[in-house]
């Protein structure tokens, strides 16, 4: 391994973190239902969303409900769960993909709603699918250098938009098989929002210690997927032999600093059914110890390992130890330690 690419903390732990359900339930079929004429045109099959990447519903925010808004419920019960006054707050981080507008930042719409400090720097932090991941990084750097004591990272994201408009798109008559199978990975999105509060763990001995973690970047495949609230082009048979190149480099250089091969449980991004068994094999790490939400929200991007680690918070017992592993388009991949 070369560079700084590993990283270790020694008094940052994690306070809390919660995950927020988006409503509106979208099944596959309904999607599929709205593309029959399409799929009959081209004689293509429906089901795909359901048999090849596993996701039987995603979920849409109400309309009138922004990112910024998700965000900021998110944020307030993690505030409440850990029992940190807003006040306290250091540096609030807004991981987001998803975005209303390019100016302002999406952090000041949150900070404003959860009343935070003036003395709390706040800022968006954008890495596709691992922004969440680099925020708890930068987070416990922080921390770890004494310069705050607590911070905020929080995530909303919606896919309302994006897979209306590429529904009505893949309805017009002159859309190509190449078409579809280009849209294909806009409509396993999902919406939801989560967030996490990280402290000292000298201060906060009851928390989730941050141990550290490695990241790796191959910015070669910056074009396999590029997208905005409009429309997301994928190769996603390009992106996916992409991300387990990486995750096996990642992995293996992880392995130089710390002991990741028998772990209690693995929280990886949640794509698909294929991406999740791919990287299971990819890195040696047994299946079952994954814990999965594609299935009933999609792939809710950055704000997919905290959701998931909230949902299998009750699973764990101290001293657990757990893995965070994130890889998003361009592409960049994480692999963190929690010691529960």
């Amino acid at each position: 391994m070369t560079g700084n690419a590993a990283f270790h903390f020694a008094d940052t732990s994690i306070l809390s973190v919660v995950g927020l359900e988006a409503p509106e339930r979208v099944t596959s079929t309904w999607i599929d239902e709205q593309l029959a004429e399409t799929y009959t045109r081209l004689d293509m099959s429906p089901g795909a969303l359901q048999g090849l990447a596993g996701i039987d519903e995603r979920r849409w925010w109400p309309e009138g409900i922004s990112f910024a808004d998700a965000a900021s419920d998110a944020g307030r019960k993690a505030l409440a769960e850990a029992g940190v006054d807003p006040s306290a707050i250091g540096v609030l981080i807004d991981t987001s993909v998803c975005r209303d507008h390019l100016e302002p930042s999406a952090a000041v719409d949150v900070h404003e709603q959860l009343a935070l400090s003036s003395s709390c720097l706040n800022f968006d932090l954008a890495n596709a699918c691992l922004g969440f991941m680099n925020g708890m990084h930068l987070a416990g750097t922080l921390i770890d250098s004494g310069q705050i004591d607590y911070a905020l990272i929080v995530d909303g994201e919606g896919s309302r938009a994006p897979q209306q408009a590429t529904i009505q798109r893949l309805q017009g008559p002159d859309v190509t098989r190449g078409d579809v199978l280009a849209n294909f990975a806009t409509l396993t999105l999902g919406s939801a929002s989560a967030a996490m509060v990280l402290g000292r763990t000298s201060t906060h001995p009851e928390g989730h210690r941050f141990v550290g973690g490695v990241s790796r970047a191959d910015t070669s495949h910056k074009s396999l997927c590029i997208g905005d609230l409009n429309q997301m082009t994928t190769d996603s048979r390009g992106l996916l032999e992409a991300a387990v190149v990486l995750a096996q480099q990642t992995w293996a250089d992880a392995a130089q600093e710390f002991d990741w091969a028998d772990l209690d449980t693995y929280v990886i991004h949640q794509v698909s059914k294929i991406h999740t068994a791919a990287i299971a094999e990819a890195v040696s790490i047994d299946a079952a110890r994954i814990p999965t939400i594609f299935e009933m929200f999609g792939n809710i991007g950055p704000a997919s390992i905290p959701f998931t680690l909230a949902r299998e918070s009750a699973n764990l017992s101290s001293g657990d130890r757990v893995a965070c592993m994130g890889i998003g388009s361009g592409i960049n991949a994480m692999v963190i330690e929690i010691d529960w």
